[in-house]
């Protein structure tokens, strides 16, 4: 079932509103606070919404003020049931520290359809259009998977460039990446702008391979499903984290779970600037007004649009 066009608009004034909020914490080394500014608008938004919303990915997995955290109904509660994901300031200590690429983001799909991920790590590999169907597998390894894409691409493996989290524990992943002589693009934070680089008609990178968080991990393939981009995605659990997943209805914690795993039918992906990046541009202080960008898809309506709207203070 498709979800209603005038939704849209709503979700993207969600987002939108969360941004501006964020937007007054820019280099002002405070990222809690930058992070408040962008949950209370956006909770004030989404209980304007005649809907009955349950987020399904949130800041938490219980009532902790000001988080917007999993299982908190929003809305009027009168109108169709939808399933939420929410990162109201993607991108915290970019904000904080005025760095490019922060944004406010979330995904709406109908009851059910998006997968509830706990706040955990999540092992990732992402890919562009055009691909053949499962093409990739995080069980294959770096090199098979690499010369699989390759293949697919019609491309030399050195021709790849591969768009990687900076981290300690991707050690090996780089190693292997670099005796490829692989092309590799290095992110500090923000996994959903990484994941998305591979989309879009002339993509930063085409592969993203590491381990981010597990929201991040939907948010981002509710984009990329509007594109019919691939994302594998498999969480990383230890013993306490297993039981927060038991709860979220997650039974095999090794599952690796596809886009059609993450995102079962329509989905709606709003992404506002709050500085400028990959996603939109950054909201701009004109004064009496805002001026904010939003990259907006809406999949069944083939929705793929930079949205900009002026907001009076």
């Amino acid at each position: 079932m498709s979800i209603d066009a005038k939704f849209l608009n709503l979700f993207i004034k969600a987002t939108e509103k969360a941004a501006i909020g964020a937007s007054k914490f820019i280099g002002k080394n405070d990222k809690i606070g930058a992070d408040k500014g962008a949950v209370d608008p956006m909770r004030r938004e989404l209980n304007k919404i005649n809907m009955e919303g349950t987020i399904v990915i949130g800041e938490g997995e219980m009532d902790e003020a000001p988080m917007l955290y999993i299982g908190e109904r929003l809305g009027t509660l009168n109108g169709p049931k939808f399933d939420i994901a929410v990162d109201p300031l993607e991108g915290t200590k970019f904000t904080a520290n005025n760095q490019p690429n922060a944004f406010s983001v979330l995904a709406v799909a109908n009851k059910g359809d998006l997968l509830s991920a706990p706040d955990t790590y999540m092992e990732k590999i992402a890919i562009g259009s055009g691909m053949p169907k499962n093409l990739l597998d995080l069980d294959y390894g770096i090199e098979k998977n690499m010369k699989l894409l390759a293949d697919a691409k019609n491309v030399d493996v050195s021709e790849l460039t591969a768009c990687v989290l900076k981290r300690p524990r991707h050690k090996e992943v780089i190693n292997i990446l670099e005796q490829m002589k692989v092309k590799i693009n290095f992110i500090t934070d923000g996994d959903i702008a990484g994941v998305l680089s591979v989309i879009g008609k002339n993509p930063k990178n085409d592969i993203y391979y590491s381990t981010g968080g597990g929201p991040e991990g939907v948010l981002a393939a509710a984009a990329l499903s509007c594109y019919g981009g691939q994302i594998q995605g498999r969480l990383v659990l230890d013993e306490e984290e297993k039981t927060r997943a038991k709860k979220l209805g997650i039974k095999d914690f090794r599952k690796k779970y596809n886009i059609e795993d993450m995102i079962k039918g329509d989905v709606i992906f709003c992404a506002t600037g709050v500085t400028s990046g990959d996603l939109a541009k950054g909201v701009k202080d004109l004064g009496n007004e805002y001026e904010v960008t939003t990259f907006a898809l809406h999949k069944s309506k083939k929705i793929n649009k930079i949205f900009t709207n002026i907001y009076n203070k």
